[in-house]
């Protein structure tokens, strides 16, 4: 079967499997509810971050990929996020918010001790693959190695990798795709699509008609999804998810969603019109999600000033107590903390 037609046998999977998942989801209201806070939590992080940081990356506008991404996994399964929204991501995953706040003023209490300030370290402890350089791509191979090696322990457990539409097109992101195509890995691809890479354009970077139609060269199903519809993008990750588990291998998803923001907090953004904002901004990922949890009775206007309320007190708590930490000692340089002993 050629690479059009095993895509259009994909296309009827998801479709048949797209409203069972979807009201799987619907019917999660644990999840609903831990996404939502997710995405109001991110907001709040982006205030402090940004106060904090001229440099730092918003997500205004892309919490629903956050909360689709990386709530509700299984704690063995592994995620290399995008690095804009690398710390909401360590913290959805059970990262303390305080050392990782540390980390981004540079604070001894941080995970890296504060030999990096950056808001791109993530604990390995909980199983997230972070930045570690300025290099964007290598993320994706180290998911793909994360997905051979459940693969071979026999766990059960998935990979998530996370990236921008520019990343898309770097030559390690395509060989990490076809390395699991052809292993059949269990990872889910996930192009967090928000319109830009840097000041380029989506539609200036990519020449295919959609980065999820590059799924089909791969021989893995590629699916194009509505990023600012936290449900509709859960839905389809979880039957990725579901695929992948099964042993049926990756999958390559594009959420298009859009960055409100500009790509730096101190970034005016004189790339693009004005009047291009406004109509995203009408399509608030969190604004949308919220009319649903209204809908189906899980969420009142109090409940919701009240959650409003206790985020910001914890995010602000955080970064104060952050802030207040020491800097980093000498003996953050201690060699034996960052390199293993050599053995005779």
């Amino acid at each position: 079967m050629n690479a059009g037609g095993r895509q259009a046998t994909w296309d009827e999977a998801w479709q048949e499997a797209s409203q069972a998942a979807r009201a799987r989801v619907e019917a999660d209201a644990g999840l609903l509810r831990l996404m939502y806070e997710t995405m109001l939590r991110s907001r709040e992080i982006d205030r402090v971050a940004g106060g904090a940081d001229g440099h730092w990356h918003a997500c205004e506008g892309e919490e629903a990929v956050l909360a689709a991404c990386y709530c509700g996994l299984r704690d063995d399964d592994w995620v290399a996020p995008h690095y804009r929204g690398m710390l909401q991501a360590a913290h959805a995953r059970g990262a303390d918010l305080r050392r990782l706040l540390a980390g981004l003023t540079g604070k001894a209490t941080s995970h890296s001790r504060g030999r990096y300030r950056s808001d791109v370290c993530a604990p390995v402890e909980q199983r997230m693959i972070g930045l570690y350089s300025g290099a964007l791509g290598p993320t994706l191979e180290y998911a793909a190695g994360a997905a051979l090696a459940a693969r071979l322990d026999g766990s059960g457990a998935v990979a998530i990798a996370v990236f921008g539409d520019g990343t898309s097109s770097r030559g390690n992101a395509h060989e990490a795709i076809n390395l699991a195509a052809v292993l059949k890995l269990p990872v889910v691809f996930v192009c967090q699509n928000n319109g830009f890479a840097i000041s380029t354009p989506a539609a200036r970077g990519v020449a295919a008609r959609s980065i999820a139609d590059r799924g089909a060269a791969y021989g893995i199903p590629g699916i194009a999804a509505d990023g600012n519809d936290a449900i509709a993008l859960r839905a389809t990750i979880e039957f990725a998810i579901a695929r992948a588990r099964a042993g049926e291998g990756p999958a390559l998803i594009e959420a298009r969603t859009y960055r409100v923001a500009g790509h730096l907090v101190a970034d005016p953004a004189p790339y693009r019109p004005p009047d291009e904002v406004e109509p995203w901004r009408a399509r608030d990922p969190v604004e949308r999600l919220r009319a649903k949890l209204v809908a189906a009775g899980l969420l009142d206007a109090a409940a919701d000033t009240a959650l409003r309320a206790r985020l910001r007190d914890e995010v602000d708590a955080a970064m104060a107590q952050a802030q207040a930490d020491p800097d980093p000692a000498p003996d953050a340089l201690d060699t034996g903390a960052v390199f293993a002993p050599v053995r005779g």
